[in-house]
């Protein structure tokens, strides 16, 4: 909806002439197939289908003048999750080497479809898969206002749950940029052993994880980071140290909106890169005051997509049982550390200090810092 909305704003005749709107990952499997069919997710979390249809004529014409036909150019039946798009073509099979006439299931969304590779099929299991960002999906039982959300979906990833998506738009974006603003000899690895062999607030420092924006829970990409604390005394390690904690509060922060909103988390999995950083994986589980479980695949959206494959091609009923065959997880492999996790909670009593002084108007420096900065490199 975004991007159509844009394609409006820069370009009104490309509009107009655009026939049809559809997501690359539908797109995709119309080529392989010859029917255009459009997945249940991406309809909800990118084009905010919801009870049974799109927003009205009304709703788009009143963000932009002549966006109401936008509902003409999406409009269409969907397709659940593991359904059946269609079969490959003759074509599709002489690009592909595949065999003509193969089941091909409908797209979905690549940290959705993580979900069930995790075997986070059930109402209260959340999947962080974690990389360069954060995304954070659970499918819960009930319909909440829950602040922050990326999109609330029914069926949006586990037919017959609502699927709620939260994120942090910047994790190891955050680590990667730290270590080549150093420029110095110092790797991931060196940082890491050094700031693991520090006790939990060894540095005094507090950072906010906001480098690249806040999606979860505040969505103000506008928002930057912060670290107070630091001295003539402070290491490249502590600061390091203190960013790899941050993400955590801001995934703390996370769970807990969810559950204050009456959506409780009883199992947390992670995936993603960022399970090789087995420090990292300790320190989240020490905020979070919570076993962490770990997927047992390096590949989970390919392993969630041969599950939704598999379903649609018949070999399973439902994506449950596909999940409960195909998937893999290993369950609480971290557990906090008493002591480590009391500390952190007066770190984090902290954090939300910060968060909601930077981040809900207690004083709007970071958004006049950014304005400045636009305003001189004009």
């Amino acid at each position: 909806m975004a991007k159509a909305l844009q394609v409006l704003e820069e370009d009104p005749d490309v509009f107009a002439r655009a026939e049809r709107f559809i997501e690359a990952a539908d797109w995709i499997v119309w080529q392989l197939t010859g029917v255009e069919t459009r997945n249940a997710c991406t309809a909800g979390y990118k084009g905010a289908y919801q009870d049974g249809g799109y927003p009205s004529r009304e709703f788009f014409e009143a963000l932009h003048p002549g966006f109401g036909t936008f509902v003409d150019k999406v409009d269409g039946p969907l397709s659940p999750l593991g359904g059946l798009a269609g079969r490959l073509t003759a074509e599709a099979a002489a690009w592909t080497g595949l065999p003509e006439g193969i089941a091909v299931a409908v797209g979905n969304v690549d940290a959705h479809v993580t979900a069930p590779a995790a075997q986070a099929v059930e109402a209260g299991q959340l999947v962080a898969i974690m990389g360069t960002s954060t995304c954070h999906v659970m499918s819960g039982a009930t319909l909440a206002d829950v602040p922050g959300m990326c999109g609330v979906v029914a069926d949006g990833i586990i037919p017959g749950l609502y699927g709620y998506e939260a994120g942090q738009s910047g994790v190891g974006d955050i680590f990667g940029w730290f270590v080549d603003s150093l420029e110095s000899s110092l790797t991931h690895d060196e940082l890491t052993a050094r700031a693991a062999a520090q006790r939990p607030g060894q540095h005094g420092l507090v950072a906010l994880d906001w480098h690249n924006g806040n999606r979860s829970v505040l969505v103000d990409h506008h928002l930057s980071g912060v670290i107070v604390g630091q001295t003539l005394a402070t290491k490249p390690e502590d600061q390091y140290r203190a960013l790899i904690e941050a993400t955590a509060y801001g995934t703390r922060t996370i769970v807990e909106t969810l559950e204050t909103a009456g959506v409780p988390v009883t199992e947390f999995i992670a995936a993603g890169g960022l399970l090789k950083n087995t420090f990292l994986m300790q320190l989240y589980s020490d905020v979070l005051r919570r076993p962490i479980s770990v997927i047992d695949s390096e590949q989970g959206p390919a392993l969630g997509s041969a599950i939704h494959a598999a379903v649609a091609a018949g070999e399973y009923p439902d994506v449950r049982a596909a999940a409960a065959a195909m998937g893999k997880v290993k369950r609480a492999v971290y557990t906090p550390d008493e002591a480590a996790a009391d500390v952190y909670d007066r770190l984090y009593a902290e954090y939300q200090q910060l968060h909601e002084y930077f981040g809900k108007g207690g004083n709007d420096v970071l958004h006049r810092l950014r304005d400045l900065r636009e305003e001189v490199a004009q």
